[in-house]
């Protein structure tokens, strides 16, 4: 998330072509004279990382919440991070060369990280500790040639693998990295082995295919280690100074910045198009945008598998066989109007010809990034329909420049058409939701509650900022569900709290959300560096200046927000969540904001419907098997064990299979019996930023819309494995919070009727 107002800590720079404002009030004299300093051709010197360095961590020190004095912890974490930037899974590196890294920039050492970075040599360790991943890269590459030329494996034996290396020491020396790597390429050799035999349908396939894809693998992956450019070092390196302070403060360098600005904005410049990396090797368009360069084109299909790049569309042709996905993307996205070279094969299984697209790049407006809803009109016997509202917020976008696109105005005019549908109640899904802008969160608030304290957030000097509402009325008072899940972070955290300590919401979801609680400030690094320094590749420095803490003074920092009916979800069984993330900053809190005052709890009726919902949580068969397989992913997950024994692994991989399939014919079953009871039940009405001044809403069909903002190929329904879609496009996480708020509305309105009851019943007896 990061705050709109980033201008108190600019400086006045010259820019690379056009003198600031305040430049040009300068004298004619001076003026000559800057520009006679800066050389005759008005050249300034060329980036230098090193003092960009320098500025980061002064920057660093100056403004981070934490105000962390660098000392032989900080250094530490600062090794321990870009250590595991390059090599994850500690398969690379030796203990003795992590040794004498620590030895070197930590400690007592004269070369410790913060000293070089101060004094402008920050990137002697970042080249130096990259320049020996490389190098190892290249020795552990020349053993895997051997191992995939002509090494024999004993797919036979019980030799047990490890799933995860995350909690592994490193290896010894090279004989140690050796042994692991022996048990890691044969673990991918019969991994690729036994896929392709499903693929192709040929039992006892030879390795001679396997040994192909995965030496090619790491082969790609040595050209990309060996072909990283200053600044992507410099990249990671900072990033990992950054994030020693916090899980959440970044180096953004210029390509990052602009990507990160365009997230927030719901915009990209490129082709339109979504991929995906292939087993192969290749990238696999697995949707296109509707209404994106590439669709106005007309030669991109869904499911192509992109080999190779032109980026400039000239002969510079370069293959993208088992790159990274990041690197394909960057090799595509480009300026606008100019052209990318795309070169497809494999459109069908036997169709091995290569072919050249030529896309034009276009800004794409990413609406499915944007709100959108649905009217449901439920039946009800002997009354009208029920009527309910369902938004969906993906992020709290918005564009700093002129306000629009903004999350706010959006969910704004969703709630006033349904007002005019005359909902009679309104469910929030910020399931997914990554957060955005802290300053459309207040706004947001203010559409469901009136003029009060929404947020408080500390600085690094104690200092402590309430954002409140502004509206005296709000936009919608109607009962009101709120949907989180443990990928709900940030702003939608803060969102979710405050519906929640009103009293105004009835929040439903997974165990908590993510527990993000502090704000990031977003600075250009240019601004701090010497006058002389090119300011054109500086980057950006993103770091925690504040914790957001709730109206109560809770932060939501580490333990997030826990909903009131919590429902079982898979994400229970994965380390999602700020508690597991290196460095996070610790839970506390406040004092209560001035002006809080809640609603009363009891309007929510949340043992009532609480129950309800327990009792159908608990018969549902869709939520039994979330149960069962977080049994299994624990078992999985506490193992950490697989095995190089072909039968072994065939059979579990079938008995895996086997309970796939098993599951698949009970929904395809079940889903159809209840799809006829949803057609008589349900009717779902479109509500999309288009759809808000139709005089009359459209039916959803759902095969049709799913195609209206990305196209896909279509799933083959007759496919045993194809799992089918949910009755009625209701997974079981919204069909029980849409039964809860109908729960919640039928509860609230025989409350209502009881107490026009009781006062009609006071009412006779006084006047007789």
């Amino acid at each position: 998330m990061i705050r709109a107002f980033l201008g108190h800590r600019r400086k006045i720079l010259l820019s690379d072509d056009v003198l600031s404002p305040a430049m040009k009030f300068l004298p004619c004299p001076l003026l000559v004279t800057l520009l006679m300093l800066l050389g005759i051709n008005g050249q300034v010197r060329a980036a230098n990382f090193d003092e960009i360095g320098k500025a980061m961590t002064i920057m660093l020190g100056d403004t981070h919440f934490e105000a962390l004095r660098f000392d032989e912890n900080l250094n530490r974490r600062i090794l321990d991070l870009y250590l595991d930037t390059l090599d994850p899974d500690k398969i690379y590196f030796t203990q003795s060369d992590v040794q004498e890294f620590a030895q070197g920039h930590t400690g007592d050492s004269p070369n410790c990280f913060d000293i070089l970075l101060l004094r402008s040599r920050g990137m002697e360790p970042a080249r130096n500790i990259y320049t020996r991943f490389a190098t190892r890269v290249v020795e552990r590459t020349e053993y895997i040639e051997t191992l995939t030329d002509k090494a024999a494996f004993d797919f036979e034996s019980d030799t047990p693998i490890p799933l995860s290396r995350e909690k592994a020491p490193w290896p010894t020396d090279t004989f140690d990295a050796q042994r692991i790597w022996r048990l890691k390429i044969a673990d991918e050799l019969l991994t690729e082995q036994l896929l392709h035999e499903e693929k192709i349908k040929a039992p006892d396939l030879q390795l001679e295919a396997p040994r192909k894809i995965v030496k090619t693998r790491y082969l790609r992956f040595k050209e990309t280690v060996q072909s990283a450019t200053d600044e992507e070092i410099a990249d990671y390196f900072f990033s990992a100074v950054a994030q020693a302070h916090d899980p959440h403060s970044d180096y953004l360098s210029v390509k990052e910045n602009e990507r990160f600005d365009q997230e927030l904005r719901n915009q990209l410049t490129g082709i339109g198009a979504e991929l995906v990396s292939e087993p192969d090797g290749s990238t696999r368009v697995a949707g296109i945008i509707v209404n994106g360069p590439a669709h106005r084109q007309g030669e991109l299909q869904p499911e192509d598998r992109i080999v190779a790049i032109a980026p400039l569309n000239d002969d510079q042709i370069i293959d993208i066989t088992y790159l990274p996905i990041e690197r394909v993307v960057q090799l595509i996205l480009g300026r606008r109007n100019t052209s990318v070279g795309l070169i497809i094969e494999n459109r069908k299984p036997d169709d091995f010809e290569k072919r050249k697209i030529v896309i034009r790049r276009g800004t794409i407006e990413l609406k499915n990034a944007a709100v959108s809803g649905e009217v449901i009109k439920i039946a009800q016997t002997e009354k009208e329909p029920r009527r309910l509202g369902w938004i969906t917020i993906p992020s709290f976008y918005l564009d700093f420049e002129d306000g629009d696109p903004s999350v706010y105005k959006d969910v704004k005019k969703l709630i006033s058409r349904m007002k005019r549908e005359q909902v009679d109640g309104i469910a929030i899904d910020l399931r997914g939701n990554g957060g955005g802008s802290l300053t459309e969160v207040p706004r947001l608030t203010g559409l469901f509650l009136p003029r009060g304290p929404v947020v408080q957030a500390k600085d690094q000097r104690g200092q402590v900022e309430v954002l409140s509402t502004s509206p005296l009325k709000p936009d919608y008072e109607g009962p009101l569900v709120v949907v989180t899940d443990q990928n709900s972070v940030s702003s939608s955290e803060i969102f979710a709290a405050v519906l929640q300590d009103y009293n105004r919401a009835i929040l439903v979801g997974e165990s908590s959300t993510f527990g993000k609680g502090t704000v990031q400030e977003k600075m250009g690094v240019a601004n701090f560096l010497r006058f002389m320094q090119d300011p054109r590749r500086a980057g950006d420095l993103k770091t925690t200046v504040q914790k957001f803490y709730r109206v109560t003074g809770s932060s939501t920092q580490l333990r997030g927000v826990v909903p009131h009916i919590i429902l079982p979800s898979i994400n229970d069984s994965r380390e999602i969540g700020e508690r597991f993330l290196p460095h996070a900053l610790p839970h506390d809190n406040i004092r209560p904001a001035r002006g809080f005052r809640p609603l009363p709890r009891k309007s929510l009726f949340l043992p009532h419907v609480a129950e309800k919902s327990r009792v159908r949580v608990l018969a549902s068969p869709d939520f039994g098997y979330v149960r069962e397989d977080l049994i299994y992913a624990e078992k999985k997950r506490l193992s950490n064990v697989s095995t190089l024994n072909r039968k072994k692994r065939l059979a579990a991989e079938q008995k895996e299979q086997d309970d796939i399939s098993k599951r698949i014919l009970e929904r395809r079953k079940r889903f159809t019996a209840m799809e006829k009871l949803d057609i008589q039940r349900f009717h779902f009405l479109r509500l999309t930023l288009e759809d808000v001044e139709l005089a009359k809403l459209e039916t959803v069909d759902r095969e049709r819309d799913s195609q209206a903002i990305i196209l896909r190929a279509k799933k083959k329904k007759d496919d045993p494995t194809t799992p089918p879609a949910w009755p009625s496009g209701l997974d079981p996480v919204k069909r029980e919070a849409l039964a809860i708020l109908e729960d919640f509305v039928a509860t609230k309105e025989a409350d209502a009727e009881l107490s026009k009851l009781k006062k009609a019943i006071e009412a006779n007896i006084s006047a007789e």
